[in-house]
């Protein structure tokens, strides 16, 4: 792997790792996702693949991102808006 999409690749499993704390399921189970699909990709050569996955992996992370909003979202319509409204 070249040395600007070895940066990009760790760039991304840190972030999705932040990101993972949060995840519904827990840590541990995202962290073990994580880590089984990043070594299965480990051996990839190919630099238009690899600009690939990362750039599924930033999607991933947007994905991730809204879920969270959309959680936080709905717990505080819960907190502060009438129900029977």
């Amino acid at each position: 792997m070249a040395n600007p999409l070895r940066s990009d690749v760790i760039r991304l499993y840190k972030n999705l790792l932040y990101l993972g704390r949060d995840y519904p399921k827990g840590a541990a189970y995202f962290r073990e996702r994580l880590k089984s699909a990043f070594m299965k990709n480990k051996d990839e050569t190919d630099p238009q693949k690899i600009q690939q996955l990362v750039a599924r992996g930033d999607h991933v992370i947007k994905e991730l991102e809204a879920l969270y909003f959309l959680r936080k979202y709905r717990t505080m319509k819960k907190r502060y808006y009438d129900p029977e409204k």
